[in-house]
């Protein structure tokens, strides 16, 4: 009796321990736990696409100059800019008290360092085409550095925002080095990602507030919401109908993304080599099924790849371009030579459900114009090195992620464009995109990049869904959680109530 006794007891004072733990845990200011739907695609920020490798990682790294929520760049690293008439010199003048994590010390020869290897001023080809423009950098002095182009560039400011890394420094891909708010600690393959603030961050007005964040990688959004309800996660993205069962016991927000999800045709293999068989696949897309069906009505249509978000730059006269019309559909694949029917696949990255509903509604519909889809969904890194680098795939569903300069944007369809894995190619878009780039006038700009959306849609280089809504759950004593039009979740903003 006393042995059972003892037991009971023993029993009792450990679940007495583990509610206080989970209550503890539950009001713990000092941490905050969020998900993200895949792993990082390279913890070095020069090779990082995905975006939400990058809305984390943006917190471990900054550039000269840094983006706020309403994508209006300011100074990071720089503390002062200067850019003369022309708009071909831009000269940096650097904050003299940054600090790398591993405690270097930041100064002009890192810029230098950075932007020498952006542009690869020592070999034939830029890294990255976004700095093919550079044609010198030079430190003039110990705190300030003048980035020369070999043409006038309005659009240069924003490649800017790149990080700035450490001279010498070579494990960027293993353990990650910036001079930003937080700084990488650890991360565990398909478990985590720890980050935690660092003590020596230059911005005293930023100052993180929380100490540690845990990101962890979890891409069934069940999973997520279970975690979420069992205080195992503070804060997480939720679709609609998640979002209204949430709602008495969460904090629910809800904004535009900047972000284009599509249905990317491969140019270059049949049957989309053929452009009236990408403009059959535009005309019969249900945009409307797969925003209810899929978003929960919570997405904006688009006909183009430029969300109105980005107002300043955005086509309107592209509004209800493409008015679905399966009659034209199927006379346009019959004049293609497909009067019988076609086999078609899409290949979809399966931790992104969004993208594989999306792909079943369309499956739904191609029925109807006796177009058979093969659905092949693969890993996130798969899909990464088969369809981003490879270009090894007829179609896919995926989301292109908001850029703050509409260069960024629409160069992605540049025939010299590295990541073109659309493999779209007009000689005519070519044009106006290098004179959008080059201009120096903000209304010839406008123009120049309304009318490369006109030529996308015109040509049907793919076929654009919409740009979702990013729902977000979260505790209701979070605050300072903003939406970004490009990637970045900002930990260094949030706080707890007390």
């Amino acid at each position: 009796m006393r042995r059972k006794l003892f037991i009971c007891l023993l029993l009792i004072v450990s679940l007495v321990f583990f509610i206080g733990c989970k209550k503890e845990r539950a009001v713990d200011n000092d941490i905050i736990r969020i998900n993200i739907a895949s792993e990082p695609d390279s913890l070095d920020p020069w090779l990082s696409a995905a975006v939400d490798t990058k809305a984390i990682f943006n917190n471990v790294f900054e550039g000269l100059m840094k983006f706020d929520s309403t994508g209006n760049l300011y100074p990071a690293i720089a503390k002062n800019l200067i850019v003369n008439k022309k708009q071909d010199v831009f000269t940096f003048e650097i904050r003299d008290n940054i600090y790398f994590h591993n405690g270097d010390h930041l100064t002009s020869d890192d810029v230098l360092y950075t932007y020498e290897n952006l542009a690869n001023m020592s070999g034939d080809i830029a890294a990255s085409a976004r700095y093919s423009s550079i044609k010198s950098v030079k430190a003039i002095d110990k705190y300030t550095v003048e980035i020369l182009l070999d043409h006038p560039s309005s659009a240069f400011l924003s490649t800017t925002t790149i990080a700035v890394l450490p001279r010498g420094y070579e494990n960027q891909a293993t353990k990650p080095i910036g001079c930003g708010p937080y700084k990488f600690v650890e991360y565990k393959p398909s478990q985590k990602i720890v980050l935690e603030r660092f003590e020596d961050y230059y911005n005293k007005d930023n100052f993180p507030k929380i100490k540690t964040a845990e990101v962890y990688i979890i891409s069934d959004e069940a999973s997520a919401v279970s975690a979420l309800k069992s205080y195992q996660l503070d804060l997480a993205l939720v679709s609609s109908e998640n979002a209204a069962l949430l709602e008495d016991e969460f904090k629910i927000d809800s904004s535009p993304m900047n972000m284009v999800v599509l249905w990317a045709l491969n140019n270059d293999v049949p049957p989309f080599d053929n452009e009236k068989v990408r403009l059959a696949f535009n005309l019969m897309v249900n945009r409307d099924d797969i925003i209810n069906g899929v978003f929960g009505g919570y997405a904006t249509k688009l006909h183009t790849n430029f969300s109105p978000i980005m107002s300043h730059y955005y086509n309107e006269e592209l509004d209800g371009y493409f008015e679905r019309n399966l009659e034209k559909a199927k006379q346009l694949l019959k004049e293609a030579g497909y009067e019988n029917g076609l086999e078609i696949d899409i290949t979809v990255p399966s931790n992104y459900y969004q993208h594989v509903n999306s792909a079943q509604i369309i499956a739904s519909e191609a029925a109807k114009l006796n177009v058979k889809v093969n659905i092949i969904n693969v890993e996130w890194g798969t899909w990464l090195e088969k369809v981003y680098t490879n270009r090894d795939y007829q179609s896919t569903v995926i989301g292109l992620a908001g850029k703050i300069d509409p260069n960024d944007i629409l160069s992605r369809y540049e025939t010299s464009y590295k990541r073109n894995f659309i493999n779209y190619s007009n000689i005519e878009y070519d044009r106006v995109i290098a004179a959008a780039a080059k201009s120096i006038d903000d209304s010839e700009r406008v123009e120049l990049y309304k009318k490369a959306q006109r030529i996308l849609s015109e040509t049907s280089a793919s076929v654009w869904l919409c740009d979702p809504n990013n729902t977000t759950a979260m505790r209701k004593d979070l605050v300072g959680y903003k939406y970004y039009p490009a990637g970045l979740i900002d930990f260094a903003a949030m706080s707890y109530e007390k």
